[in-house]
């Protein structure tokens, strides 16, 4: 198992604690071991294997490293089981919805013997929750919303998650020797955000189908055949979604690639036009003028139709036919574009590793320049700093700066736009600094004004330079605060201030459609991690993904820009 497996488990082990209302020591312990393993740079299965005592890890002691050691042996531990026995499966549904924590729930079990989601509905529209203690209108409105966001993203993950799966089925092939050619199509391939199923194009010899099927269907992760119809598998996964295996020729595997990544609005546009030239692409091959032809790849395709090739993640029906007809399609984002991470935390604040150890990694992934910006001092919970510690660690920076050749720090703060209007530091220190990340972190059920109103202000000052995750919505778990991002673009041109393109996994905030309406205002974008471990930097990547989807060039986002250019940037009023 990996380790976000793991930490899943310890993370739902301390909030199945709280629902029993166990002692807050019992529950911080398996909290702290989750969020702990979930931030390693290394598997747990590899430190077992060298033989490194895990009690060594912060917040893994001896019993969590013996719980450790048994999911790791048998995919879960008997501890788990044993709280999923006592506890209703649907108080453990209620924490999937956004924002309702296990205190909550125990109260509504506690109160009113509520343990399943229909029930918790009915009585939320019934307005029963509201005269609970620690709850109130906008709790329960806040309850209905989640619970119909949670329904909305049934038997979806992460695309993140989905990458994930699609290369252990890639692993799980390599290492069973099968001969197949493999790839993934559909929404995955487009790298939409949240995926409920995975498209596998497979390709092998007839004469082998047999034999890779009885292999594919030993997969570890299946729970159940869904179905086996003609050249297809569908199968049910333990992560909840759909996983399909789709068999073709090999002389057919392109066109198969190339109509089952879709979307349907694209291949359709696509459709009309091949009519015009008396063509049709199918899932086996082109018919032209009457004759069958196999393409060698999706270039191949595209060419025939008269057209450059579209990359998948432009492939949504969205414009791209039309500029792909003028020649003017955009010259795509590649990771390789970026030279700088301007948004992540170390552990001065709530990050994991030094300013040191996040620099490193840095120059291993080929960046130019990174800025650290921790948290300000208001998010108490995340350690943020004041005034007298940012101070100490800008001379901290200041003398790293001087060992290193061809890479800065740039020096930063994360600074919280507060609930009342105001930044949480004050423009004497933000003016020491090379960087300053505005972002919203409390008063999310604001009114859409009052939230906007915050934004609006931030960027109206000076010093700040980005506003970090603009919307600070949480796939699958909270949804984006309610904002005029029409407003907030149009202010973000006239400040010349960057938003950002949060690149974590659960973020991917800015999202694409508002990116691209950014792009098209003359807005910068920035492709930030918000890393808080060194490993975190390299989901810069999910970034680019947005930023394809999104249409954007290199001349659209700011950390393309070398050091020399993006201090220039920074200067301008």
């Amino acid at each position: 198992m990996k380790n976000f497996e793991i930490a899943g488990i310890f993370m739902r082990i301390s909030e199945m604690l709280e629902i029993k209302g166990e002692n807050s020591f019992k529950i911080k312990a398996y909290k702290k071991a989750a969020e702990s393993i979930a931030s390693l740079g290394v598997e747990l299965k590899d430190l077992v294997e060298r033989g490194y005592p895990l009690k060594e890890i912060e917040g893994i002691g001896p019993a969590i490293e013996a719980k450790i050691n048994e999911i790791l042996t048998r995919g879960t531990c008997e501890y788990y089981e044993k709280l999923k026995r006592e506890i209703p499966e649907g108080l453990l549904e209620m924490l999937k919805i956004p924002g309702l924590g296990a205190k909550k729930i125990k109260i509504i079990y506690d109160e009113l013997k509520i343990d399943t989601l229909e029930e918790l509905e009915r009585a939320a529209k019934e307005k029963k929750l509201r005269v609970l203690k620690g709850f109130g209108v906008k709790t329960e409105q806040a309850i209905i919303k989640g619970i119909s966001m949670l329904k909305g993203n049934q038997g979806k993950i992460l695309l993140s998650t989905a990458l994930y799966l699609a290369e252990e089925i890639r692993d799980f092939i390599k290492s069973s020797n099968l001969k197949v050619k493999i790839e993934f199509a559909g929404d995955m391939r487009r790298r939409v955000e949240m995926i409920e199923k995975i498209v596998a194009i497979i390709s092998c010899n007839e004469e082998d189908k047999k034999e890779v099927v009885s292999v594919l269907l030993k997969f570890p992760r299946i729970k159940n055949i869904k179905e086996i119809y003609g050249n297809k598998i569908e199968l049910f996964l333990d992560l909840g979604i759909t996983l399909e295996f789709i068999f073709v020729e090999e002389k057919s595997f392109f066109t198969s690639l190339f109509v089952y990544t879709g979307n349907e609005k694209h291949l359709l546009q696509l459709d009309e036009l091949g009519k015009l030239k008396d063509l049709k692409i199918s899932e086996k091959y082109i018919l032209m003028n009457k004759e069958k032809y196999y393409p060698d790849s999706e270039i191949d395709i595209y060419r025939k139709l008269g057209f450059p090739y579209i990359i998948p993640e432009l492939r949504e029906g969205m414009g791209e036919v039309e500029k792909a007809l003028k020649n003017e399609l955009p010259e795509s984002l590649n990771v390789e574009d970026i030279k700088g991470d301007l948004h992540m935390h170390s552990d001065w604040s709530d990050g994991i590793d030094s300013i040191e150890e996040m620099a490193q990694k840095a120059m291993e992934l080929g960046y130019e320049y990174i800025a650290i910006t921790d948290h300000s001092k208001s998010l108490k919970i995340a350690n943020g700093l004041n005034e007298e510690r940012l101070k100490r660690q800008i001379y901290h920076i200041k003398n790293l700066n001087a060992k290193y050749k061809n890479f800065v720090i740039l020096t930063g703060i994360e600074v919280d736009i507060l609930s009342d209007e105001i930044l949480d530091f004050g423009d004497e220190i933000l003016k020491e600094l090379d960087i300053v990340v505005a972002s919203i972190h409390t008063g999310f059920k604001q009114d859409k004004d009052k939230l906007t109103r915050r934004i609006i202000m931030a960027m109206e000052n000076p010093y700040v330079k980005i506003i970090g995750h603009p919307t600070g919505r949480l796939l699958g778990k909270r949804e984006n605060y309610e904002l005029d991002l029409d407003k907030i673009i149009e202010k973000a041109f006239e400040t010349n201030t960057a938003l950002e393109i949060n690149s974590t996994p659960d973020r991917l905030d800015l999202v694409d459609v508002y990116a691209k309406r950014a792009k098209e205002k003359g807005v910068k974008l920035v492709i930030n991690t918000d890393a808080h471990e060194k490993g975190a930097l390299q989901d810069i990547i999910n970034g680019i993904y947005v930023a394809r989807r999104a249409w954007l060039e290199k001349k659209d986002v700011l950390n393309t820009r070398s050091l020399k250019e993006l201090l220039t940037e920074l200067k301008k009023p």
